[in-house]
């Protein structure tokens, strides 16, 4: 008959570790640390490779390369044999034949190397994604529930390189100067796409899901709508800046605020059929830019104006930082067209809109999780 044990009896003689108090999540916290500093990398890449677009535009130099290889394109040209064929390339497009007829050698090198850094610059971002992710997949520093966020990053980062070179292929048809503006507009999107789900992410990864949770309970759901809308009206009004820049409508009609001394510029629904003035007439183009502007500054005022009234002073700060963004990009474009948009200032006025689109997003977070405060207004 088994011998019966006491209640109070000890059934194991090994020792137990005591389990260490906070061990989850702090791992976790570990993780998330750890994916934001990579995607804080990818944020610094992406951005330069929008100013490295940017000037590939402002340059005319995006169809230096009138191929695609995703592969053998990463070496550039290594001796005079290489440099003649690349050049021979160049020049049958109607680019050359149309605009820089007669260019040398040594002068193709210079819009061809911006080209192939841009292309380059892609593929370290490329990479970069692919090693951070897989790499904290394999050692478990994914969060849950992040994993298919971040692979969406790459799977857009692919698409970007494809939608690159449908870009570029609309510039070597016949009688092509340049790329499709609502091609380049659609390639600069999905930058800034790319580049406001990085920002949204990193700002997100900066609190554990429980403090996030807590937060959202005390958001300010009109703040958050105004700040969505802002959103929504600066990516439009990215896109169109994208239509300027296809057809160079910045360096025309350079005064302001009139347009050739008038409200509207001359010749506004000049061509037929009349939709095709949204996306070619230089004049309605600029002009549209203008008037989306005007309506952003007001609705960032509007926005400004409503959170002098929240007690939280990182929010209503954010939206400091937002209204003063906005006013510094429109200074900008005003300098920028009044100068004819030559390339050192345009491409201040480019990078002028991730600094109000990061700000805006920024707000946004802010607004919808607000950061603890004490009763006397400082932060807990």
């Amino acid at each position: 008959m088994a011998k019966q044990r006491s209640i109070f009896e000890e059934v194991s003689d090994t020792a137990k570790p005591a389990a260490t108090p906070g061990g989850v999540t702090r791992d976790r916290s570990r993780a998330r640390r750890r994916v934001r500093i990579w995607l804080m990398v990818l944020f610094a890449l992406v951005v330069t490779m929008i100013a490295v677009g940017g000037m590939t535009r402002l340059t005319d130099s995006g169809l230096s390369i009138t191929e695609w290889a995703p592969l053998s394109g990463a070496i550039p040209p290594l001796n005079a044999e290489d440099w003649q064929a690349e050049f021979d390339a160049y020049r049958q497009i109607p680019q050359y034949e149309l605009m820089n007829r007669g260019m040398s050698l040594e002068e193709f090198k210079v819009i061809y190397y911006w080209e192939w850094g841009h292309r380059q610059l892609g593929r370290v971002i490329g990479l970069v994604w692919a090693l951070g992710f897989f790499g904290l997949l394999v050692t478990g520093n994914i969060p849950p529930g992040w994993t298919g966020r971040l692979l969406i990053l790459g799977a857009l980062g692919g698409a970007q390189g494809a939608i690159g070179w449908w870009m570029v292929h609309s510039g070597l048809q016949e009688g092509m100067i340049a790329v499709a503006s609502y091609r380049l507009a659609t390639h600069l999107g999905l930058a800034f796409l790319i580049l406001g789900l990085i920002a949204w992410f990193v700002l997100k990864l900066g609190r554990d899901e429980a403090q996030l949770m807590q937060a959202r309970r005390e958001g300010d759901r009109k703040l958050k709508g105004m700040a969505t809308g802002l959103m929504h009206l600066s990516f439009l009004q990215i896109l169109i800046g994208a239509l300027v820049a296809g057809i160079d409508a910045g360096r025309n009609y350079i005064d302001w605020p009139l347009m050739a001394g008038g409200f509207l510029p001359p010749d506004i629904w000049a061509l037929e059929p009349w939709w095709r003035n949204l996306f070619e007439n230089d004049g309605t183009v600029q002009f549209i830019h203008r008037m989306v502007g005007y309506v952003l500054a007001f609705f960032a005022l509007g926005a400004w104006i409503a959170a002098r009234r929240t007690a939280r002073l990182a929010t209503k700060r954010a939206f400091d930082w937002l209204a003063a963004g906005v006013v510094l990009q429109i200074v900008l474009g005003i300098v920028t067209v009044m100068h004819s948009s030559p390339w050192y200032i345009a491409i201040w006025h480019q990078l002028g809109a991730v600094l109000v689109l990061t700000l805006i997003l920024r707000a946004r977070y802010l607004a919808m999780y607000p950061l603890p405060q004490s009763v006397k207004g400082q932060r807990a």
